[in-house]
């Protein structure tokens, strides 16, 4: 799977792509949320969930840059 073929799914056949073929690489914890990182085939993508709302908040699905920088520090 693409990166663009990822990003045209709806959320849910996103999460469902997470579930199956997503490698867990690590999480970062704010107070409010957390992010997990996951590999799937050549890019990345970030699952938000927010602490408060006790819901998945975004998906960040990319290859390289600044959403990467947070994970680098561990």
């Amino acid at each position: 799977m693409t990166l663009y073929e990822f990003n045209i799914l709806d959320h849910n056949e996103r999460m469902e792509v997470v579930n199956q073929k997503g490698v867990y690489l690590d999480t970062y914890s704010e107070l409010t949320e957390r992010c997990l990182l996951y590999a799937i085939d050549m890019f990345f993508v970030e699952v938000v969930y927010d602490v408060d709302q006790n819901k998945i908040v975004n998906l960040n699905s990319f290859k390289t840059g600044h959403l990467l920088d947070k994970y680098s520090s561990h």
